[in-house]
């Protein structure tokens, strides 16, 4: 058993062991360990994969998700040299540990970063390593750590299903888009194009026709950037919200009326204010996103009359505000309703990007409210979002 270490359930319990978020910081992290005898984590109770090998490579350390990741039993592990318990290779087939040579490389290497590494059996692993090394002694300079011989290596695995799907994520993303752009893309530069070539030839109504086309397809790829501009910042936490007094029921007549305008027939829509509502104060623009989106998508999706009813609520004993946008046509099945607010939902696809119900969950949870979808009272579906009315100094 090697220095800092002290039996456990399961294997042994290290001085401090990182998760693999904490992995890039290997080396610095068990050193100071060494120092200061710090807080003790049983090694199997981390959810990353963990194996530690000593100075010779025996395996000291091999908790329980280092099993169930590569399919060894910890038992069987330990004591053996982590070489052969782990035979890893790279992308190309070659030995990682013959290429990387972590006992006999420069004394100055600290770690690896994440990468992806093979077992013989085909199985993917992302996998970090850090050293820990023994300190060296300078006459010239007194006593102070440095990179020596290797003491220990330790190695975190995740498993690369995560990363994976991630991928395939940004593959539909990326595939999505390129079907949307292509569209309205081919329609703007087939009627410029006709337009520079021939424009003596055609009436001014004929090029009234071509020029409002091609403004439409503007649009529609402004809003897809738009769309996509949001989701990243919601992927990456990065929606800010800019709190003012808004007048949800105004925000929602406002949306109604620009719909009629753009040739909607204005007794496709109703508006119920129900109750007294609080002072809200919330995103105005993202509000009007928020109800632009979800009446929308009534009218895309659903059919009849499209009803927003907006009541005050109590949200954990505080005041709120519970907004309500209904349809009279087929309704969600219950199955799906579980995914409409992921992206690339759409219901039996009828147009656009799938994004639009992700973005309006973003946002609205950027507000510390939350969404769901339900049957509505007179059939169709219902998208009810609540949101809390914040104080103006949002103490």
């Amino acid at each position: 058993m090697g220095p800092g270490q002290v039996p456990g359930r399961g294997g042994v319990r290290v001085d401090r062991i990182m998760s693999g978020q904490a992995q890039a910081a290997a080396d610095d992290t068990l050193q100071a360990s060494d120092d200061s005898g710090g807080a003790l984590i049983v090694a199997d109770e981390l959810p990353d994969g963990l194996v530690v090998a000593d100075h010779a490579g025996c395996v000291t350390v091999f908790n329980s998700a280092a099993g169930r990741l590569t399919g060894i039993k910890p038992s069987r592990a330990l004591g053996q040299d982590v070489r052969h318990v782990l035979p890893l290779q790279d992308i190309d087939g070659r030995n990682w540990w013959a290429h990387a040579r972590p006992y006999h490389g420069l004394s100055t290497r600290t770690r690896h970063p994440e990468r992806s590494l093979y077992l013989p059996c085909g199985t993917e692993l992302l996998v970090t390593v850090g050293y820990v090394r023994d300190p060296r002694r300078e006459a010239r300079s007194g006593w102070h750590r440095e990179p020596g011989a290797v003491r220990r290596i330790v190695i975190t695995m995740r498993g690369a299903q995560q990363r994976a799907r991630l991928e395939r994520s940004r593959a539909d993303l990326v595939s999505t888009v390129a079907h949307e752009l292509r569209s309205p893309l081919t329609s703007v530069k087939g009627f410029t194009a006709t337009l520079l070539a021939k424009w003596p030839r055609f009436t001014d109504d004929q090029k009234l026709v071509m020029l409002e086309t091609v403004n439409a397809d503007a649009d529609r790829v402004t809003r897809l950037i738009t769309e996509l501009l949001d989701v990243s910042r919601i992927e990456s936490g990065r929606i800010e919200v800019h709190r003012q007094l808004v007048d949800v029921p105004q925000r929602a007549s406002r949306i109604i009326a620009g719909r009629v305008a753009a040739g909607e027939s204005p007794g496709r829509f109703g508006l119920e204010v129900r109750g007294e509502l609080p002072e809200t104060w919330l995103d105005a623009d993202k509000v009007d996103q928020i109800l632009g989106n979800l009446v929308e998508n009534a009218l895309r999706h659903g059919a009849g009359t499209v009803t927003t009813v907006v009541e005050p609520l109590r949200i954990a004993g505080s005041p709120g505000v519970a907004v309500s946008v209904r349809d009279q046509g087929e309704g969600i099945a219950p199955e799906s309703a579980v995914r409409v607010f992921r992206q690339f939902w759409r219901a039996k696809r009828r147009g656009g990007a799938g994004l639009g119900l992700f973005i309006v969950k973003g946002l609205v949870e950027a507000h510390g409210g939350t969404i769901a979808v339900q049957q509505a009272p007179g059939g169709g579906a219902e998208f009810r979002f609540t949101m809390p009315a914040s104080t103006p100094d949002f103490g």
